[in-house]
């Protein structure tokens, strides 16, 4: 062990670096110095494509090529590892020559333990020990709906949603309702928003690469529904508000006066944006994480089939936390043959079946740390 830390503190002579080790956080030597494996590790250079797919890689050339912007946004259900794999391919990607930034939308970050260090406070923070800019952001839900409530009044209050409900003689509960609207969906909309200021605003425009370690399945569906929602919900009022103006102009013999439906109106071309974003499968993809597991990988199909229905671009699915071959223990291969009669459901999956396949191996440590973040982006993005 004391050879081990003498060789750590002669090649990194970043202090926080040597705190994190003591937190056990891990490099490549690490791993093969003081934790050898009591088995033969299967390389994750052989990825089987599925389906009528050949042998093939999990495509990572691919992801890293162009410097126009791209976005990958990386879920599956609660507890597969997204916020490991999401973290692995921003340090894979800054190492490779390309800005990037990692947002956490789960409103239980776990973005910060894995890179061993405090991104709280809803700001960009830089993350040490890459090769290119690499920055992290938790969203912090009460600094974002500060920051909309400030844009909101920019573009006049609620966005034109309070402007039209004064006009309608609601005013008085127009606050209320714009209060108990943004609890309901509160932790969509806050990362909707954060998406419309990473298309508008100069400070994102260094970014080639923004990966997105999304919440669990339910959220993140809601989230990119989300754009569709608002901008029905928009048409209707706009038409609704038309309406109201012709009664009022019948009534009184005047238009009412505000400017409601142009304030409006610039809602509903900022959320189209966001959903044009969404789709734009040349910007944009979404990466399936999962497990071996029967239950993760049939919440993944039906995941997969809602994402097709919002048009959403999905071309890779990762299996992550899978058991190597071992003849030396019985349970490791009790459970090794549990991991490949569920992998074989993708094979037989009409919604999985046609992606590509990346296997990402259960370790012995806690992935936590750039160093260790890079030995699993070595390993899983090839």
């Amino acid at each position: 062990m004391a050879a081990l830390l003498g060789h750590i503190l002669k090649t990194q002579k970043n202090s926080s670096f040597i705190r994190s080790v003591t937190r056990r956080t891990i490099d490549t030597s690490f791993f093969s110095s003081l934790h050898e494996p009591t088995f033969k590790i299967t390389p994750l250079s052989q990825v089987r494509l599925l389906g009528s797919c050949t042998e093939g890689v999990c495509g990572f050339d691919e992801m890293v090529t162009g410097k126009e912007r791209k976005y990958y946004m990386l879920g599956g259900k609660g507890g597969v590892g997204k916020t490991s794999c999401a973290a692995s391919l921003a340090v894979r990607f800054a190492n490779h020559g390309h800005p990037t930034m990692v947002v956490s939308t789960d409103p239980a970050h776990s973005l910060s333990d894995s890179f061993a260090q405090d991104l709280t406070g809803g700001r960009l923070v830089p993350v040490e020990g890459v090769e290119s800019p690499l920055y992290a952001l938790e969203i912090n839900p009460e600094k974002s709906m500060e920051e909309f409530r400030a844009a909101s009044q920019k573009l006049g209050d609620g966005m034109g949603v309070k402007s039209l409900m004064q006009s309608m003689g609601l005013g008085m509960i127009a606050d209320q309702d714009i209060r108990s609207c943004a609890r309901m969906i509160f932790p969509d909309f806050v990362a909707l928003f954060q998406v419309m200021q990473f298309l508008e605003s100069q400070e994102y425009n260094m970014f080639s690469r923004i990966v997105f370690d999304t919440a669990p399945t339910g959220h993140t569906l809601r989230l990119l529904s989300l754009p569709d929602f608002m901008d029905g919900s928009v048409g209707k009022l706009m038409k609704l508000k038309k309406k109201m103006g012709s009664a009022f102009k019948s009534l009184l013999g005047k238009e009412p006066q505000n400017d409601g439906p142009d304030k409006l109106e610039k809602l509903k071309e900022r959320v189209e944006k966001i959903r044009d974003l969404f789709q734009d499968s040349d910007t944009t993809e979404f990466i399936i994480v999962t497990i071996p597991t029967v239950m993760a990988i049939s919440e993944s199909s039906r995941l997969h089939a809602s994402l097709k229905k919002e048009k959403i671009s999905v071309k890779r699915l990762i299996v992550n936390q899978v058991l190597p071959p071992t003849s030396d223990c019985k349970f490791c291969s009790m459970r090794r043959k549990d991991q490949m009669r569920a992998i074989e459901m993708i094979h037989n999956d009409s919604e999985l079946c046609g992606l590509r396949l990346c296997q990402a191996p259960l370790v012995d440590m806690e992935i936590r740390g750039v160093p260790a973040l890079k030995y699993m982006g070595d390993k899983l993005w090839r």
